[in-house]
């Protein structure tokens, strides 16, 4: 039984990974040319998915998803601080209970948009060896992350209408 649950929970972590790189890699993906990067909302599904899986579950799928995003997309250098900033901030949510929005992730969502900054803002110090020229990046990231936390607190809300955590512990149960 144990076996066929953690199966289950496998393949929901790599749906959500394919979710999570699609829509970061295509849907609403904005470049700015200022920086090389670009702006997107795959970070809430990674908030979604962290809601919903097991922490070790939510952090193969954001770290790889996101990452799929940089290597296919031209973002190379990136993949791999990006495999390592997403899995952070998939860190800050709780898939327990029986609801996807609740006070903690809704605030875990903003402690998730602060790594998000930071974690890219000390990848390009590194990347650029420049404390200033990375400042330039701060307002597209924070406009991501605010983007990204209000949809996720929409799609959430609507999904525990439906009572979908439920359906997917069912799923994973049986």
């Amino acid at each position: 039984m144990k076996k066929q649950s953690s199966f289950r929970l496998g393949v929901l972590a790599a749906l959500f990974a394919a979710l999570i790189f699609v829509v970061t890699a295509y849907v609403l993906h904005i470049p700015t040319p200022a920086t090389g990067g670009y702006i997107h909302l795959g970070d809430a599904f990674v908030y979604l998915a962290a809601s919903i899986l097991p922490a070790p579950y939510a952090i193969a799928a954001a770290g790889i998803g996101e990452a799929l995003s940089d290597l296919l997309t031209g973002g190379a250098a990136f993949a791999l601080p990006t495999l390592v900033i997403k899995s952070a901030m998939a860190l800050c949510f709780t898939a327990a209970g029986e609801k996807i929005v609740t006070k903690r992730n809704a605030a875990a969502s903003v402690f998730a948009g602060l790594i998000c900054i930071g974690g890219y803002y000390l990848t390009e110090v590194f990347l650029l060896h420049s404390f200033s020229a990375p400042v330039v990046e701060i307002p597209a990231n924070a406009v991501q992350a605010a983007a990204s936390a209000a949809i996720y607190l929409l799609a959430g809300r609507a999904l525990d209408r439906t009572k979908v955590k439920n359906s997917v512990s069912a799923f994973v149960r049986s």
